[in-house]
Order: C-alpha cells, then structure tokens, then sequence
C-alpha cells in the first residue's frame, strides 16, 4: 500500500467511532483495577497538587478585586478589574485543561461568541455580560477551600497508606516502630513482626482508591457545572460543531466529485477519444485506398475495426468505474468477486448483509474496495488479500486486508485520500493501518439507515 498514512483516522474529521479516553465517571471500581487505571494516578496527583494553584488563584482575586474595586471612585479600577477579569478568564480555560488531563473530564469552553469590533472597550463589555465569566471567578474563589479538604485528606490517607506498606523496610532501616491509632497500639521490632501492619496498608489502600475516585468524580462534577455551558450552550455547541463538520464534509465531497470528472475527462481524452481518432484516420485511409490498392485498404479497415474494439473496451472500463452496471442489477456481494477476480493476488471476499443498504453506501464501499485492490496490485507485494464487508449496529463496515509490506505514507491526492473524502460525503470514515512490514488493513465505517 502506498497511499495513506497509518491512521488517517475519521474521514468526515467529527463523526468518529473511536473510543474516548476513560474517566473517572465511567472508569473501573474494583480496587485492583483502580489501582491499574491510570486516571486514579493522574487523579491522585492533581488532588495533591491542586491545593497550591488553588491558594494562588484565592490570594489573586482576593487581592485584585480588592484592589479595583477601591480604585474605581478614581476610574483605575476599571482597567485592573478589565485586567483581572481577562485573567481569571484565563484560569479557568488552565482549569478545564487540568480537569481534562486529570480526571479524563471534558469541559468545553462555555464562552460566547467574542464581537468583530476591534474596539477593546466592546470587547471587555461583551465579557463582562458573559455570565460564564462570573461563573469561572465563582470557582476559582471557591477552588481555595475545596483544594484544601482534597489535599488534606490526599496526605493523610496516602501517607497513612504509604507508611503502612512500607513499614517492613522502615523497621529494617530504623530498628523497630509503634504505630499508635489511638485505639490500637502495634509494635513492630523487625520485617517480620511488620507484616501484619502490610497488609493492613493494603486494605487502607484500597480505601485511599475508593476516597482519591470519589473526590476526583466530585471535582470533576463541580468543574463541569461551573466551568461547562449549561444545557441550551451545550446544544447550541453540537450543533455549531455538527454544521461545521458536515460543511467540511460537503466539501470534501465536491473536491471527490471535481477530480472523478478531471479523471474521467483525462481518461476519455487520452484512452478512447485517441483510439477512436486514429479509427477515423484508418477508415480515412482505407476509403482513399479503396480502387486502387484494395488489399491496402483491407488492412486499414482491419487495423480501424481492432481500434474500434480496444475503444469499446476501454469505454467499458470507464463506465465500470463510473458506476458498475453489476453493482445496480445484483449488489456488493457479485460487484466485490468481480473484483476479486480480476486482482493478480488471490482474495477472500466475505459480505455478510441482511439487506442490501443505499445505493451511495454500496458505491463507496465498492469503490474502497477497488482502490485497496488496485494499490494492493501496485505497491504491497502481498500474496494474498481478503475483503470483509459486515454490519455493525448502524454501520456497515468495509475491511480490506493483505499480507504486503506496509509502511504506508501519506500522499496528498492519493487514491484512498480521495476515498476518504467520498466516505465523508456520507458521514463516514476511513482508517489505515499499515505498520512497517505489513499487514495493511483497511477500514470504513460508513453510516447506514437500514
């Protein structure tokens, strides 16, 4: 394969199957398994760090709102305030990114629009009516003592975690230890005697899991109803990122369909159109020929009808890959063995479809396939191939796979490049995998209403 990288990833650049990053409201509760999640750790270190950026922010706008607020009898405030209100403003996007690569939670910006006018005034003005920006202040002064508690109980139950597990190696290097809860007094002389407070440290583990999942889900909670838009933002966000990604995928679209018709109109141009010219020269020929030489002329008309056979075929050709007339009359199943018939390498088709789909989802995949088979013909050197063709909830999903070399890179204006643009017209994707060495595999997930 030779066309595309090796993760191409969604075509239509919005619609996309892959699976999103686990967080901390749908991760794993088994404490085994908490313990081998990596948003616990990334949780836990955010929840013991946390506390400095929210003292920081406290100290900030205690402060700065302080200050402007005295100052605007006098009219200075008014640019401090402007300037910490751009500042907390800043924060709180810090924030949502923090809370994001922390907890796995995805916060977006609940902002509105910022106005054209270069006028700075305007600007200031349209943030100050924003009432996400009084929201952002009122979580950032809140953040103080909510990263306190968080830190406070981060250190007692890591600390309290972290001396019980390592207690054999403490009383090794220090000769004996009491632990004194109060309750309950132990004394451990050496490694062995320290075991029992080991294992007592893993139950207190599990607990610290249970308490660092807890206080992330709570944070993570708290940051998406303050610093996230409400639910009419939400919507109007979807739908803002939906009308843009389908208008990128309707132009994607016409840029497919514009180079079809330049390859259609060079193949035309340079294959049959040539082929018919020089029939017509022949006939020419051969009818100048006709009394005197008539052997002469045979030969011509000879040489005129194979051009015209070659001609023929070649508009066939064409036709066949505007749109295959076995396509329409029997459907993918008998399309894809055509294909498959005529690739040099042996290839396995498979088309397991209770219904045939749309005829704009049996095209593209029929032209997905063709294209893989053709570069897997040019580029792979594979041996042999397979095609896959299923359905998947509401998708109908196109594998092709070979054992060819791989390493696939990506071409600006490629064969697959210009697939993944038909895909996208439809909403669909498409994926390469083509790791150095082989196999190649790949893959569309086209969207489907059966």
């Amino acid at each position: 394969m030779g066309e595309l990288s090796r993760d191409i990833g969604a075509a239509g650049g919005g619609a996309t199957r892959a699976g999103r990053a686990v967080s901390v409201m749908d991760g794993p509760w088994h404490p085994a398994a908490m313990a081998r999640s990596a948003v616990t750790w990334t949780s836990a270190l955010y929840l013991a760090v946390s506390f400095a950026f929210g003292l920081t922010w406290f100290v900030v706008l205690v402060v700065g709102l302080a200050v402007s607020l005295g100052t605007l009898i006098i009219w200075v405030g008014f640019p401090l305030l402007a300037l910490l209100m751009v500042a907390w403003r800043f924060g709180a996007r810090l924030e949502r990114r923090l809370v994001r690569a922390a907890f796995g939670v995805a916060v977006p910006d609940p902002y509105r629009p910022r106005p054209e006018s270069p006028n700075p005034f305007a600007r200031v003005k349209a943030m100050a009516a924003d009432p996400a920006t009084w929201k952002d202040l009122v979580y950032l002064g809140l953040l103080f003592p909510l990263t306190l508690v968080e830190f406070v109980a981060s250190v007692a139950l890591w600390g309290l975690t972290g001396t019980l597990l390592f207690m054999p190696l403490i009383v090794l290097a220090g000769g004996g230890m009491e632990i004194n809860l109060g309750w309950v007094t132990y004394w451990s002389g050496n490694p062995v005697e320290a075991l029992p407070v080991l294992l007592a440290g893993l139950v207190v583990l599990a607990g610290a899991l249970y308490v660092t999942r807890g206080m992330a889900i709570a944070h993570g909670a708290w940051a998406r109803l303050m610093l996230g838009p409400n639910a009419s933002q939400a919507e109007n966000l979807e739908l803002r990122e939906r009308t843009a990604h389908l208008r990128a995928s309707r132009a994607r679209g016409v840029d497919a369909a514009e180079f079809e018709r330049r390859r259609i109109e060079r193949d035309l141009h340079d294959g049959a159109q040539q082929r018919l010219l020089a029939v017509a020269m022949d006939i020419g020929r051969a009818r100048a020929k006709l009394d005197e030489d008539p052997e002469g002329a045979r030969a011509l008309i000879e040489q005129a009808h194979a051009g015209t056979k070659e001609a023929i075929t070649e508009l066939r050709d064409l036709a066949r890959g505007i749109y295959p007339a076995i396509l329409t009359d029997r459907g993918l199943d008998p399309a894809l063995s055509g294909l498959a018939g005529r690739a040099p390498v042996p290839v396995e088709v498979d088309v397991d479809l209770p219904e045939r789909p749309p005829a704009a989802v049996e095209s593209i995949a029929y032209f997905i396939v063709a294209e893989a088979l053709a570069n897997i013909a040019k580029y792979a050197r594979a041996t042999r191939a397979s095609v896959r063709v299923a359905r998947e909830d509401r998708w109908v999903v196109v594998e092709v796979t070979d054992n060819g070399v791989g390493g696939a890179v990506a071409r600006a204006g490629g064969g697959l490049s210009g697939l993944a643009d038909r895909a996208a017209t439809i909403d669909g994707m498409l994926i390469v995998d083509s790791p150095p060495g082989g196999p190649t595999i790949v893959r569309a997930d086209l969207p489907c209403t059966w």
